[in-house]
């Protein structure tokens, strides 16, 4: 396309010369009435055109583009080539959207789109089904309307979408929905549910066996615990060539106790559907606690350090909190070398709550972190069976997490130690109204 401004200033020249020759031949009032002349007629010429491209703007359709003269032409026939590309590009997309909403359809999973208000754009027939949408009638309404569960509703409104939560169905108990948000777009959100009704009594069904197999083999557990440790007390009882022998015995039925305990803890965590406490931490008693007890599996070989803000708490469940905690220092003792350090850390991050457990042990190897809290998975069987470990405690520790809304960050290194972080959210921070009171490294350090 020619420039425009160029067409224009020539225009305008070719005038100017054409006035200057009449002013000469005819004087300067006729030179200046054929300027305005012109200039009117160029002006009303572009006025013309610019009223049939207004007007082909409300109504833009590719077949009823102007087809212009001079300059015009040009500008109309890009206005065409612009509105061609438009047409094309809205059909590719109106086609791609057919295909997503045909694919979407036929998903068994329901899938709602929701705005950047929580209103509804667009839902699949599985979402009618599984929440009892009506495409028709409930488009452009919020959620909320139609979803009036509480836990959705806190789910929705905390903004933490990187899990899905369970929710009983409302249009029937018998049914478990598992539904996840995830955002999308210009803050707009992808609503998915599943029916996991099959897979919650498969999963009860596991459950109640893990838990009845492990109460029925406490019992015969403690009891040849119990005769073995009479007999290795009692003198005479046992020769000394075979000692050894009911040494090992006991140290495995002790194994075996604990790891029944670990089994019944965890299936207790997983089958309850209580409402986590909300009691203030007295977080002094539980560093207390939990030094001495460290104190107790180390036997002094190892060397503690403590740095707390106490005048930092939060709520929860103390007994299950203290087991978390418990859970990431025997760790830390347990694959630390004798003489070792570990460094515990009470602290506010920001508007967060951070318990830290740091050692200087053996470390972890990156490929391994993501898997830490599988049931039973260990980075080194033979070192877990020497140490005592079940392979169970991290798992223990994610579901006590979970239930006070806390995450686990895992900073590992080969060879340099291992860093494990509780992390509470700001809704369960409390910090009192004092003087912050720190137990410093050098002040705190117990060996």
């Amino acid at each position: 396309m020619k420039d425009i401004r160029w067409i224009a200033f020539r225009f305008l020249i070719l005038t100017i010369l054409i006035c200057l020759i009449l002013w000469t031949a005819f004087g300067a009032i006729t030179a200046l009435l054929t300027f305005g002349v012109i200039i009117l007629l160029y002006l009303a010429r572009h006025v013309y055109w610019l009223h049939k491209l207004h007007r082909w703007y409300q109504k833009p359709a590719i077949s009823s583009v102007p087809e212009g003269r001079g300059i015009w032409e040009e500008i109309f026939a890009d206005v065409y080539q612009l509105q061609r590309r438009y047409t094309r590009g809205r059909a590719e997309i109106s086609s791609a959207l057919d295909r997503f909403m045909h694919a979407a359809s036929a998903l068994p999973d329901g899938v709602v789109v929701l705005s950047a208000r929580d209103r509804i754009e667009w839902c699949n027939p599985s979402a009618e089904h599984q929440l009892g949408l009506d495409m028709r009638k409930d488009t452009g309404q919020p959620i909320t309307y139609l979803i009036r569960h509480n836990d959705f509703i806190e789910y929705l409104q905390a903004k933490l979408y990187t899990e899905p939560i369970k929710l009983k169905s409302w249009r029937n108990p018998e049914f478990t929905l598992e539904m996840q948000l995830i955002p999308f777009g210009s803050k707009q959100k992808l609503l998915i549910s599943r029916d996991i009704t099959q897979l919650e009594k498969l999963e009860t069904m596991r459950r109640d066996f893990i838990a009845n197999v492990s109460h029925e083999l406490r019992t015969p557990l403690t009891v040849v615990g119990g005769f073995l440790e009479t007999l290795m007390d009692m003198e005479d009882a046992i020769p000394e060539s075979t000692r050894s022998y009911f040494v090992l015995m006991s140290e495995q039925t002790n194994r075996m106790r604990h790891l029944i305990e670990d089994l019944l803890t965890l299936s207790k965590l997983e089958s309850s559907t209580t409402v986590t406490q909300n009691d203030k931490i007295d977080m002094k008693s539980q560093l207390d606690m939990l030094i001495h007890e460290a104190q107790s599996l180390s036997d002094g070989t190892h060397r503690f350090h403590l740095d707390a803000d106490l005048s930092l708490s939060i709520t929860g469940a103390t007994e299950e909190l203290h087991s978390a905690f418990g859970n990431l220092v025997s760790n830390a003792i347990r694959y630390s070398p004798e003489g070792g350090d570990i460094w515990l850390r009470w602290y506010l991050r920001g508007d967060e709550a951070v318990f830290s457990v740091k050692d200087s042990g053996i470390g972890i190897d990156q490929k391994h972190i993501d898997r830490l809290t599988e049931r039973f998975y260990r980075v080194d069987r033979g070192r877990s069976r020497e140490t005592g470990g079940t392979g169970l405690g991290l798992s223990i520790v994610k579901h006590i997490l979970n239930r006070h809304q806390a995450r686990l960050e895992i900073e590992s290194e080969l060879g340099k130690g291992s860093k494990f972080s509780v992390v509470f959210p700001e809704n369960r921070v409390i910090i009192q109204q004092k003087e912050k009171a720190h137990a410093q490294d050098d002040q705190a350090n117990v060996r």
